[in-house]
């Protein structure tokens, strides 16, 4: 059998960039923001403020349309990262619902982070379980990593069953 050629057969060459839109089913897709997606997703995440505030330590640092313009203008100067990061809007049905993102990756170990948070009004509905395993699947299998980690904070149950549900256990950092 020939030896693999770049990534992560040589740990100098470039490493794969995630896909900018993956399908999880009809109707249902994550995506990388774009512009005219700034307004939705500040109404979005103004909408479930008090909800998210919790748990979302950015959250008060996300005042304006002009937040959401500003972050998604450096994405797009930065090939889609952001800060070690990766971000996909969560839509259904061309609605955003939430946002999921690759919060680091550790190329050399070939492990992820992986966090995301859903509209109040959309949770109990397998978005983020599905959500998760749809990106797991494309980090995996396209992305070459093999390691998945949630982070998600000790207190927030519901995050903790989604881990639960995908197979993964808890581990104290």
């Amino acid at each position: 059998m020939p030896e693999g050629v770049g990534w992560p057969h040589d740990p100098r060459a470039p490493h794969p960039n995630p896909s900018m839109h993956l399908l999880v089913e009809e109707g249902f897709e994550l995506s990388t923001p774009l512009e005219g997606d700034a307004e939705p997703l500040f109404i979005c995440v103004d909408n479930n403020r008090e909800y998210l505030r919790h748990w979302l330590p950015w959250l008060d640092d996300v005042t304006s349309i002009d937040d959401e313009i500003s972050l998604i203008r450096n994405i797009s100067e930065n090939n889609g990262w952001i800060d070690g990061s990766w971000l996909y809007l969560i839509r259904i049905n061309e609605e955003i619902v939430g946002v999921i993102s690759l919060n680091w990756v550790d190329w050399n170990n070939r492990s992820f982070g992986l966090g995301y948070w859903i509209s109040e009004d959309m949770t109990g509905r397998g978005i983020a379980t599905k959500s998760c395993t749809r990106l797991i699947q494309h980090c995996f299998d396209d992305l070459l990593l093999h390691r998945a980690v949630i982070e998600v904070c000790t207190e927030n149950s519901d995050s903790i069953s989604i881990a639960d549900r995908l197979g993964m256990r808890l581990g104290n950092f």
